[in-house]
């Protein structure tokens, strides 16, 4: 098969990596209704087609947070990205680099941002969480200050992780020989993993994490860290802090109520991601396509809003800017065609949203990413 979307690289990743590794980045949180809502209501979301309008010079670009881009795409930080292909996160930057949109390395990424860095020639936008160890925040803003990245996309919806029960069901959850056999099975089900990664793609440890975690290489001593860092006590207090250490571009990541973006915009962020974290924590919780008309509402004039959560081609890009967003974040797919193809899969995979994007804006007669508004959406009210 030649993958053409999201969904057809998506099996193709399901053939090739391991089910716990699959199933890590498929699943969502509880019985995955947000999960579902997240596609769901935007595929109930309904275009404007519009003729006889002079389309001859579509243009795509567009900046987020001051960086020019070829579409108004970003790559989301995903965890464990460098276990989905060898050295996964320097694929999918070289993939973002060469299509001209933004990539977001994350805290809990395999591959240091020095060789994000040294293999693109460009910084990438990093994401972190806060810690209770604010010695070690501070020493990751301060390497990823020096690394050159000038974009800090903040994660504030994690207190804790939720429940995804698909993780437990394979192993993730534990430890012991149960747990260990249980995902060794798994493992060798997928030699070509193994070779590619496994093998071909050591080190793999918690490479922005080395100071902090020295046996990063042991995923239990890894996730006892983790289980013992995140600060269920943070407040807006804690960001008014960080807003202090970091000089760059502050996103804050997982707004999905008006009353918090209001409060995200008087912290001093440069922009809010709307976002449920790919329906990995609250399940029941809204769509982040249905939770971003409200926010844009409120403080759309007021700062950079982006959203994430759902979108899964070119055309869904075109219905987060109608509906408010100046662009988006995309995490599984990037991450399906990485494990799929490697770089190649995720280029193709950002050629084809260009493609389907500029296509989109052609039939709904609209030629400037900044001209993309509500009146290109048919509203319920409207429909048959």
């Amino acid at each position: 098969m030649y993958p053409a979307t999201a969904a057809d690289w998506r099996l193709l990743a399901q053939r090739r990596l391991p089910r716990f590794l699959f199933d890590y980045v498929e699943g969502g949180a509880g019985d995955e209704v947000t999960l579902a809502a997240n596609v769901a209501d935007f595929a109930d979301i309904r275009l404007r087609q519009r003729v006889l309008v002079d389309v001859s010079d579509v243009d795509t670009r567009s900046q987020l947070a001051g960086q020019a881009c070829a579409m108004p795409v970003a790559l989301a930080p995903v965890g464990l990205a460098g276990l989905m292909a060898r050295r996964g996160e320097v694929q999918a930057a070289r993939a973002a680099l060469a299509a001209g949109v933004p990539f977001t390395l994350s805290t809990v990424g395999i591959c240091p941002l020095v060789e994000v860095v040294a293999a693109t020639g460009q910084a990438p936008w990093f994401q972190l969480y806060m810690l209770r160890d604010r010695g070690a925040v501070r020493a990751l803003l301060d390497a990823a200050w020096a690394g050159g990245c000038r974009t800090l996309v903040f994660t504030v919806d994690l207190p804790l992780p939720g429940m995804r029960w698909r993780d437990v069901r394979n192993g993730m959850a534990a430890s012991g020989a149960r747990a260990a056999l249980l995902r060794a099975r798994q493992v060798l089900a997928s030699p070509g993993w193994v070779r590619e990664v496994v093998i071909g793609g050591r080190p793999l440890s918690f490479g922005n994490l080395h100071q902090q975690v020295p046996d990063g290489r042991d995923l239990n001593a890894f996730k006892a860290w983790i289980d013992a860092q995140f600060d269920p006590g943070v407040t807006w207090r804690d960001i008014d802090w960080l807003r202090g250490q970091w000089p760059g571009k502050l996103l804050l990541k997982g707004i999905l109520e008006v009353d918090d973006a209001r409060a995200a915009v008087a912290s001093g962020a440069d922009g809010i991601v709307v976002s449920n974290h790919g329906g990995r924590q609250l399940d029941t919780a809204p769509a982040s396509i249905a939770a971003l008309p409200a926010i844009a509402r409120a403080v759309g004039s007021q700062t950079e809003l982006l959203m994430d959560g759902g979108v899964r081609s070119g055309v869904d890009v075109f219905k987060a800017l109608a509906l408010g967003a100046r662009g988006v974040l995309v995490g599984r797919p990037w991450i399906w065609a990485l494990a799929a193809q490697g770089q190649a899969g995720v280029t193709q995979l950002l050629a084809h949203w260009q493609r389907e994007l500029l296509l989109t804006m052609t039939l709904a007669g609209v030629t400037r990413i900044a001209d993309i508004n509500p009146s290109h959406l048919i509203t319920p009210q409207e429909r048959p």
